[in-house]
Protein backbone atom coordinates (compact mmCIF):
# COMPACT_ATOMS: atom_id res chain seq x y z
CA UNK A 1 0.00 0.00 0.00
CA UNK A 2 1.06 3.16 -0.69
CA UNK A 3 2.50 5.17 2.40
CA UNK A 4 1.13 9.21 2.72
CA UNK A 5 4.22 10.94 2.52
CA UNK A 6 4.75 13.01 6.01
CA UNK A 7 4.71 16.27 4.30
CA UNK A 8 2.97 19.93 5.35
CA UNK A 9 1.73 19.74 1.44
CA UNK A 10 -1.85 18.38 0.91
CA UNK A 11 -0.54 18.00 -2.88
CA UNK A 12 2.39 15.76 -1.90
CA UNK A 13 0.41 13.69 0.93
CA UNK A 14 -2.43 13.40 -1.69
CA UNK A 15 -0.29 12.02 -4.24
CA UNK A 16 1.73 9.64 -1.62
CA UNK A 17 -2.02 8.17 -2.57
CA UNK A 18 -2.72 8.81 -5.69
CA UNK A 19 -0.03 9.69 -7.64
CA UNK A 20 -0.20 6.42 -9.58
CA UNK A 21 -1.47 6.54 -12.98
CA UNK A 22 -3.46 3.42 -12.65
CA UNK A 23 -5.15 4.82 -9.89
CA UNK A 24 -6.55 7.57 -11.74
CA UNK A 25 -8.34 4.88 -13.61
CA UNK A 26 -9.52 2.48 -11.47
CA UNK A 27 -11.16 5.52 -9.67
CA UNK A 28 -12.75 6.44 -13.43
CA UNK A 29 -14.11 3.23 -14.01
CA UNK A 30 -15.27 2.71 -10.30
CA UNK A 31 -17.09 6.23 -11.05
CA UNK A 32 -18.26 4.47 -14.28
CA UNK A 33 -19.84 1.95 -12.02
CA UNK A 34 -17.12 -0.90 -11.98
CA UNK A 35 -17.05 -2.24 -8.63
CA UNK A 36 -15.46 -6.16 -9.45
CA UNK A 37 -12.14 -6.82 -10.08
CA UNK A 38 -12.76 -8.80 -13.34
CA UNK A 39 -14.73 -5.71 -14.40
CA UNK A 40 -11.75 -3.51 -13.73
CA UNK A 41 -9.35 -5.60 -15.03
CA UNK A 42 -11.33 -6.25 -18.35
CA UNK A 43 -12.07 -2.37 -18.76
CA UNK A 44 -8.76 -1.19 -18.34
CA UNK A 45 -6.57 -4.57 -19.19
CA UNK A 46 -3.69 -4.36 -16.72
CA UNK A 47 -2.17 -7.19 -14.88
CA UNK A 48 -4.08 -8.49 -12.11
CA UNK A 49 -1.12 -8.18 -9.54
CA UNK A 50 -1.29 -4.49 -10.27
CA UNK A 51 -5.07 -4.36 -10.02
CA UNK A 52 -4.50 -6.12 -7.14
CA UNK A 53 -2.37 -3.03 -5.06
CA UNK A 54 -4.11 -0.37 -6.38
CA UNK A 55 -7.35 -1.74 -5.10
CA UNK A 56 -5.38 -2.53 -2.02
CA UNK A 57 -4.37 0.99 -1.71
CA UNK A 58 -7.64 2.66 -1.99
CA UNK A 59 -9.56 0.27 0.38
CA UNK A 60 -6.51 1.27 2.44
CA UNK A 61 -7.29 4.80 2.24
CA UNK A 62 -10.70 4.87 2.96
CA UNK A 63 -11.31 5.38 -1.33
CA UNK A 64 -13.11 2.40 -1.59
CA UNK A 65 -14.92 -0.08 1.17
CA UNK A 66 -14.86 -4.09 0.41
CA UNK A 67 -17.80 -5.52 -0.08
CA UNK A 68 -18.14 -9.67 0.10
CA UNK A 69 -20.77 -10.89 -2.48
CA UNK A 70 -21.69 -13.99 -3.59
CA UNK A 71 -23.87 -15.29 -6.64
CA UNK A 72 -25.74 -18.88 -6.52
CA UNK A 73 -23.08 -22.18 -7.42
CA UNK A 74 -19.89 -19.65 -7.05
CA UNK A 75 -17.72 -19.03 -4.37
CA UNK A 76 -17.26 -15.24 -1.91
CA UNK A 77 -15.89 -12.83 -3.95
CA UNK A 78 -15.19 -9.09 -3.09
CA UNK A 79 -16.81 -5.91 -4.52
CA UNK A 80 -15.35 -2.97 -4.32
CA UNK A 81 -17.31 0.25 -4.15
CA UNK A 82 -16.89 4.26 -3.58
CA UNK A 83 -17.02 5.78 -0.10
CA UNK A 84 -17.95 9.54 -0.06
CA UNK A 85 -13.91 10.44 -0.16
CA UNK A 86 -13.43 8.35 -3.58
CA UNK A 87 -16.83 9.77 -4.94
CA UNK A 88 -15.15 13.27 -4.00
CA UNK A 89 -12.45 12.53 -7.04
CA UNK A 90 -15.18 13.05 -9.43
CA UNK A 91 -14.11 16.58 -9.55
CA UNK A 92 -10.18 15.97 -10.06
CA UNK A 93 -10.60 13.04 -12.78
CA UNK A 94 -13.32 15.77 -14.34
CA UNK A 95 -10.54 18.47 -13.98
CA UNK A 96 -8.00 16.67 -15.53
CA UNK A 97 -10.12 15.36 -18.64
CA UNK A 98 -11.22 18.83 -19.22
CA UNK A 99 -7.04 19.64 -19.19
CA UNK A 100 -6.11 16.74 -21.39
CA UNK A 101 -8.97 17.60 -23.69
CA UNK A 102 -8.02 21.29 -24.17
CA UNK A 103 -3.87 20.84 -23.86
CA UNK A 104 -3.17 16.85 -25.29
CA UNK A 105 -6.69 16.96 -27.46
CA UNK A 106 -7.33 12.98 -29.03
CA UNK A 107 -7.94 13.77 -33.33
CA UNK A 108 -11.62 12.50 -32.60
CA UNK A 109 -12.58 15.09 -29.87
CA UNK A 110 -13.57 14.40 -26.22
CA UNK A 111 -14.19 10.56 -25.52
CA UNK A 112 -16.70 12.11 -22.70
CA UNK A 113 -18.59 14.75 -22.24
CA UNK A 114 -20.09 16.24 -18.96
CA UNK A 115 -23.57 17.44 -18.94
CA UNK A 116 -26.00 18.86 -16.66
CA UNK A 117 -28.46 15.67 -15.58
CA UNK A 118 -32.25 16.44 -17.32
CA UNK A 119 -31.27 19.80 -19.16
CA UNK A 120 -28.56 18.47 -21.39
CA UNK A 121 -26.61 21.67 -20.55
CA UNK A 122 -22.83 21.50 -20.65
CA UNK A 123 -20.91 21.38 -17.50
CA UNK A 124 -16.95 22.16 -16.53
CA UNK A 125 -14.91 22.41 -13.46
CA UNK A 126 -14.17 25.72 -11.96
CA UNK A 127 -13.99 27.81 -8.93
CA UNK A 128 -16.40 28.63 -6.37
CA UNK A 129 -16.42 31.38 -3.75
CA UNK A 130 -18.48 30.78 -0.66
CA UNK A 131 -22.01 31.95 -2.03
CA UNK A 132 -21.21 28.81 -4.47
CA UNK A 133 -20.76 31.85 -7.52
CA UNK A 134 -17.40 30.99 -10.07
CA UNK A 135 -14.72 33.16 -9.45
CA UNK A 136 -11.98 33.04 -12.66
CA UNK A 137 -9.05 30.93 -12.20
CA UNK A 138 -6.75 34.00 -12.87
CA UNK A 139 -8.38 35.93 -9.84
CA UNK A 140 -7.59 32.61 -7.08
CA UNK A 141 -4.78 33.22 -5.22
CA UNK A 142 -2.68 30.37 -2.95
CA UNK A 143 -2.78 32.17 0.59
CA UNK A 144 0.08 30.40 2.81
CA UNK A 145 -1.09 29.98 6.26
CA UNK A 146 0.72 29.48 9.87
CA UNK A 147 0.70 25.73 8.49
CA UNK A 148 3.62 26.20 5.56
CA UNK A 149 6.95 25.59 6.45
CA UNK A 150 9.19 28.38 7.23
CA UNK A 151 12.26 26.78 5.03
CA UNK A 152 9.79 26.00 2.19
CA UNK A 153 9.22 29.94 1.47
CA UNK A 154 12.87 30.46 1.03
Amino acid sequence: MATVPDDHCSIARSLGVLGERWTFLVLREALAGATRFAQFRDALGMAPDVLTVRLATLVGHGLMVKVDYREPGSRTRAAYQLTPAGRELRVVLAALQEWGDAHLPWPDGPSVVRRVAGSNRPVRVGFLDERGREVDSADVVAVRTAAFPAAAAR
